[in-house]
Formats: C-alpha cells, sequence, structure tokens
C-alpha cells in the first residue's frame, strides 16, 4: 500500500467498534489525539492523573464531537499501584484494546522519586508505561492488530543508558539528561517489545512516534519554570500546535500501512514540524542487548511480567 506524504487526521479509517487508550490526554498531544480518534469512531479511554483535568478534557472532546464514544479513567504513571487500579477497572468494562498510545510524561525539573521509590522521571515515562503495557496485554493479544505506540522525542539522540546507575542512585542526575534517558528507554521498549511479539506469533504491533518541535502543555510549563529569555518565547511561538504535534502518534495508531517496529515524526527541517513520515532513530535504540537488559530491570523492578511472550532479538 502506498504512503501519503501528506498524511492528516482526515486520513484515519472508520474506527467504529475499536477501542483506544490514551495516557496523558488532559491536555496537548494526548487530548488531541484522543479528540481525533473519537472523532473517528474509536471508543477511548482518556487515561489521566488529574480528575478535574481530565474531566475538562473530557467535556471538550464532548463539545467538538457530541456523538463521541469517550470516557476518563484515572491513573497516575508514578504509582505502580494505580497502574494496577486503571488495568482492573478497564479489564473490567472492555475485552479488546485496539490502541494504546502511552504518551503522557513528565520533563525535566529537580530529582524527586515516585510512589515506588523510581527516580521521578524514569519512573513515569518508562516504568510507568511499561507496566501498564504488560497489565493490558492479554486485551492487547486478544485483539487482532492492537498498536501499542510509545511516544519519544528527538532529545533521544542525546540520551544514554548506565544500568548500573539506571534511577540515578549514585547521583549525576540532570533534569534534560534525565529526560533524553527516558525517552531513549521508550524506543529500546518499543522494539523489544515488537521483537517479542514477531516471536510470540502474536499480531499485534509495537511502534513509536515523536512530535517534533510541538507547542504543549509541556514545553510552556518548563519555559515558564525556568524563566528562559525572549529567544525561547519566540521558539514557543514557532512550534507548531498540539493537534500538528499529534499527527504522528495518530499515523502510528492508525494508518493501515504502518508496521510494527516503525517511528513517526514530523518530515519538514530536521524532523521538526510538518506532516508525519517514517523517520529514523538513533543507533543506541537498537542496541538489542541494551533492549533485552532493560526489559529484564524493567520487569524486577515493577513486578510485571509479560507472560506469553518469547525473548526476542534471539535471547
Amino acid at each position: 500500500m502506498a504512503r501519503r506524504e501528506n498524511w492528516t487526521a482526515d486520513d484515519i479509517p472508520d474506527l467504529t467498534g475499536k477501542v483506544a487508550v490514551v495516557t496523558g490526554a488532559s491536555s496537548g498531544i494526548g487530548l488531541e489525539a484522543a479528540r481525533e480518534l473519537a472523532r473517528k469512531g474509536a471508543e477511548t479511554v482518556l487515561a489521566c492523573r488529574s480528575a478535574e483535568r481530565g474531566q475538562r478534557a473530557l467535556d471538550a472532546i464532548r463539545a467538538d464531537v457530541p456523538d463521541a464514544k469517550a470516557e476518563l479513567l484515572l491513573l497516575d504513571l508514578a504509582s505502580l499501584a494505580s497502574v494496577e487500579r486503571f488495568a482492573t477497572e478497564f479489564r473490567e468494562r472492555y475485552s479488546r484494546l485496539d490502541v494504546l498510545a502511552n504518551n503522557a510524561g513528565i520533563m525535566g525539573g529537580p530529582f524527586g522519586k515516585t510512589e515506588d521509590g523510581f527516580e521521578r522521571q524514569v519512573g513515569t515515562n518508562h516504568l510507568g508505561h511499561f507496566a501498564l503495557t504488560g497489565r493490558l496485554l492479554d486485551r492487547l493479544l486478544a485483539t487482532p492488530g492492537a498498536r501499542v505506540v510509545n511516544v519519544s522525542s528527538l532529545g533521544h539522540r542525546r540520551g544514554e543508558v548506565d544500568f548500573d546507575n539506571l534511577l540515578y542512585e549514585r547521583g549525576g542526575y540532570g533534569g534534560w539528561t534525565a529526560y533524553f534517558r527516558t525517552k531513549l528507554l521508550n524506543l529500546l521498549f518499543t522494539y523489544e517489545l515488537q521483537r517479542r511479539f514477531e516471536g510470540a506469533g502474536a499480531g499485534a504491533h509495537s511502534l513509536a512516534a515523536h512530535p517534533g518541535f510541538s507547542g504543549t502543555n509541556l514545553g510552556e510549563v518548563m519555559g515558564n519554570r525556568w524563566r528562559m529569555g525572549w529567544f525561547v518565547k519566540l521558539g514557543f511561538m514557532l512550534m507548531q500546535g498540539a493537534d500538528r504535534g499529534a499527527l504522528p502518534t495518530l499515523r502510528a495508531a492508525t494508518d493501515p500501512s504502518a508496521r510494527g517496529g516503525e517511528y513517526y515524526g514530523p518530515g519538514g527541517f530536521m524532523e521538526e514540524r510538518g506532516h508525519p513520515v517514517l523517520v529514523a532513530s538513533s543507533e543506541a535504540a537498537h542496541s538489542e542487548a541494551d533492549a533485552r537488559r532493560l526489559w529484564e530491570m524493567s520487569e524486577e523492578l515493577t513486578g510485571v511480567g509479560y507472560a506469553g511472550l518469547e525473548a526476542g532479538g534471539g535471547g
């Protein structure tokens, strides 16, 4: 099937009868992705940490798409107990899961820990989504053609993994370096999950996306927090909107020509903006040895296994 170069939300096929979960759907890219999935008929679950912000997002979607089949379920990725509660509630409501968009994330800030004692960014951006995907694995495997889409970042190219100091127990923490690490972890997880889907003969697919240089609450908060100069404020003005930033995620999640193991991002200059296309990730993101080790550590740290999936990459 030929791939469109100027893919937009209008190219999303009819999703009636399908079920989608979008984490971090209370604002920004997550909200826009959830809106478009609901617009195309998917039963869409907004997985949000804040009940108040999540309800506002749900109300906004319903105002824009009056016949939307959408609901809010609370999820705090910084709490393994919350992840388990969400998965239990979801599984009680739904027998299938066509799209799991692992979109939520935090960026930068001072060192902190999650409820379970993990460094805050690794714990939320990677371990929380690893646990969530594992908890929902039975629904994914029961759904023909199910897709997991992990949202990474251009910053993954600056990420480094130190397995002897994954959670910065030995110091060396920096807000940006930790964020870049998590975005690299997102891709290592994506590719390893795809290898394990293939190894188990599963019909599910694992893909990744990045939004480019997009105006979201995440970036705006960081800009305000650090009182950055006028040139950064100008940069925010030049960003593409969250609706365009959501397109790589939406393409990975819905384009019939998309395949497991693919990575989507904007096709413009330096992948900062533009229509979503296939893009390349760093060499480090494709290390099968690192991916297997990360997987094993993630299972140990979260206590969440992926029963039914064989080890990928020949491991």
